[in-house]
C-alpha cells in the first residue's frame, strides 16, 4: 500500500516542502504504533525547522516535519498492550506528523474522546499545551491574576487568553492594529503594539504591573516585558520570532540576557518553556494535563481558534500564510479525507 507525505528536502523557504509518495507502509518496532493521521498542525515552528535554525530538531533533510499528531491506531508494535488498534489518540511527535502514516512511541499516547473534531483535538497537543503549563507549571497564576500576552492574536496568544478567562484571570494582550476587535472578541483588553508603547499601557491598566507575562517575540520585547512585572511578578518567555525572522540578533543571546537580568533583580522572576525538553523531564504532567485539555475540549470548556483547514498536500501554502503573519489562531492540515 503506498501513502503520501511531506518532506522537508533541503533547508530554505516553503519551496522547499515536497510530497512525495512511499511504496510501502512503515512497521511499528517494539514498543512503538502506526497512526493513520488525521490532523497534525502547521506551526511557525514548523518553519523554523524547515529553515534548520530549531535548536530541538538535530535531523538532516530530507524528513517529514509534524510537531503533533491526532490519528488512530492502525497497527500495533510488539509489546504495546494499553493502546487498541482503531483508537483514536493524540501525541507530540516534533516531527514527522506531514504523513498519512507513520510510526511514533506508544508509551505517551493519550486518548482522544470520540465526539471531538480531529482538527479542535489537535489543536491541544502543542498549542493549548504550551499555553496551559506556562499558566499552570511554570507561572502558576492564581485566579483573578492579571497577566500580559503578546501576539494575542496567534495560536498560543489565543489559547492562553480562553484559558485564562477560564481561570477568572484579567489579560491584556498586545496585537497589531488589524487584529484589535478580533482581541477584544476574546475578552482581553487590547494593546495596540504598533501605535502605543505597550510598557505604558500595561502600566496605566496596572499601576504595580502584573502578575505574568509572556513573550515569545524576544529580543528587546523580552527586558520591556520584564518592567511590565509588579513585586513577585514572573515572565515567561517560550519562543523568539524576531531572531527567527532576521529582525534581532541571537536567540539564546536573548534568553541568557534575560535570565541575567532575572537574577539582578529582586522579588521579580524569568524562565524559558519549551514543551519537548519539558515534556521529557516532566512525562507525567505532559499526560496528565493533555487529558486535562481533552476534557475542557469535550465539556465545551474551550474552543480552539482555527484560521484554515487546508489538506496536507497544500502545506507549502500553508508555511506562506505562517511567514505571511496575520494568521489568526491556527492552521492545521487535515490528512486522510479527516
Amino acid at each position: 500500500m503506498t501513502y503520501q507525505k511531506v518532506v522537508i528536502t533541503k533547508y530554505g523557504g516553503p519551496e522547499v516542502l515536497a510530497v512525495v509518495r512511499e511504496t510501502s507502509l512503515p512497521k511499528p518496532k517494539k514498543g512503538e504504533v502506526r497512526i493513520k493521521t488525521l490532523a497534525t498542525s502547521a506551526c511557525f515552528t514548523d518553519t523554523m525547522i524547515r529553515k534548520g535554525i530549531y535548536y530541538g530538531v538535530k535531523q538532516k533533510p530530507p524528513f517529514a516535519p509534524g510537531y503533533d499528531v491526532v490519528g488512530i491506531v492502525d497497527e500495533l508494535g510488539e509489546g504495546v498492550v494499553h493502546l487498541k488498534v482503531g483508537q483514536r489518540v493524540a501525541e507530540l511527535t516534533v516531527t514527522g506528523a506531514y504523513a498519512e502514516y507513520f510510526c511514533i512511541p506508544a508509551a505517551y499516547c493519550v486518548p482522544v474522546p470520540e465526539a471531538v473534531d480531529a482538527a479542535d483535538a489537535v489543536s491541544m497537543v502543542l498549542t493549548y499545551m504550551t499555553a496551559y503549563q506556562m499558566l499552570h507549571r511554570i507561572a502558576k497564576v492564581k485566579r483573578g491574576a492579571r497577566i500580559l500576552v503578546h501576539g494575542a492574536s496567534g495560536a498560543v496568544g489565543t489559547a492562553l487568553i480562553q484559558l485564562g478567562i477560564l481561570h477568572g484571570l484579567e489579560i491584556y494582550g498586545t496585537a497589531s492594529n488589524s487584529s484589535q476587535d478580533f482581541v477584544s472578541s476574546l475578552g482581553t483588553i487590547p494593546i495596540n503594539y504598533q501605535e502605543e508603547d505597550f510598557v505604558q499601557r500595561v502600566n496605566a491598566l496596572s499601576p504595580k504591573g502584573v502578575d505574568a507575562a509572556f513573550d515569545a517575540v524576544g529580543g528587546a520585547n523580552f527586558k520591556r516585558s520584564f518592567q511590565c512585572l509588579r513585586a513577585g511578578g514572573t515572565l515567561v518567555a517560550y519562543g523568539s520570532y524576531n531572531a527567527a525572522i532576521g529582525i534581532e540578533g541571537n536567540a539564546m543571546f536573548s534568553y541568557m540576557d534575560l535570565m541575567f537580568r532575572s537574577a539582578l533583580t529582586p522579588g521579580k522572576s524569568a524562565s524559558v518553556y519549551s514543551i519537548a525538553p519539558f515534556k521529557e523531564k516532566n512525562p507525567d504532567w505532559f499526560m496528565n494535563d493533555l487529558k486535562e485539555l481533552m476534557h475542557l475540549l469535550e465539556h465545551g470548556k474551550i474552543k480552539p481558534v482555527i484560521s484554515k483547514k487546508l489538506l496536507l498536500t497544500e502545506a507549502t501554502k500553508a508555511h506562506k500564510l505562517l511567514e505571511a503573519r496575520g494568521v489568526k489562531g491556527k492552521i492545521v492540515l487535515r490528512v486522510n479525507a479527516s
